[in-house]
């Protein structure tokens, strides 16, 4: 069995001398979740700060333009699935 050898920080974070490269590679990762998750509550943070009469205009915004996205891939898959029956009865003949 090889012993794995002690790869050396990538960040600025201290680790211990005898950390593995997959040790490493879990601590890098934490540490991106730890950025991570500090971003969202930030936003979080601005999002609470604001008056609910803006958040609300925007997510309206939101819907609006999701129910115009959804209709219009509803159309497009109708007139795909119409094309291929009339050329599927085109076919049949």
């Amino acid at each position: 069995m090889t012993e794995q050898q002690p790869v050396p920080p990538s960040n600025t974070t201290t680790t211990p001398p005898t950390c593995t490269p997959l040790e490493r590679e879990v601590l890098d990762e934490y540490a991106l979740l730890l950025n991570n998750l500090n971003k969202l509550s930030t936003q979080l943070n601005g999002l609470a700060d604001r008056p609910t009469g803006e958040v609300l205009d925007g997510l309206r915004m939101l819907e609006r333009k999701t129910s115009l996205v959804l209709t219009l891939l509803k159309a497009s898959v109708y007139s795909i699935v119409l094309q291929q029956q009339i050329y599927g009865g085109e076919d049949d003949v």
